[in-house]
């Protein structure tokens, strides 16, 4: 059975930063292509970055955080790393990771099998 499972969210002052990992079990993670999604309370669930699996390490991030946020594989390629630097309140939201059995990623809610059970980051003004 596949499991995605998110950690290192909290709360950080403006400005500050927090680092999510995601780590998945049952699965070939290192194919998967992963994304990270959050959701803020009474919105909807939006993208923030994601990364292809294999070899291919082509990211995309979303432009509300463009220079702000890197999205990574560890050396081990079974965790998923989303650092967050120069957060800003409107970060704050449920974060969650996300895979796909496709090594290309994609922006898309729909175009992803698995998810994890979500982080939550609060940012401080």
């Amino acid at each position: 059975q596949v499991q995605l499972v998110e950690s290192g969210g909290g709360l950080a002052p403006a400005g500050g930063s927090l680092r999510l990992s995601c780590t998945m079990s049952g699965g070939a993670f290192r194919i998967y292509a992963v994304a990270w999604f959050r959701q803020a309370s009474g919105k909807e669930r939006e993208f923030v970055a994601a990364i292809n699996g294999i070899s291919d390490s082509t990211t995309k991030t979303a432009d509300s955080v463009k220079g702000r946020f890197t999205i990574s594989r560890a050396s081990a390629r079974d965790t998923v790393i989303l650092q967050m630097n120069n957060l800003k309140p409107e970060d704050t939201a449920v974060y969650y990771c996300a895979a796909r059995r496709d090594s290309a990623w994609s922006q898309s809610i729909h175009e992803y099998d698995y998810w994890g059970q979500g982080t939550q980051v609060t940012v401080s003004s």
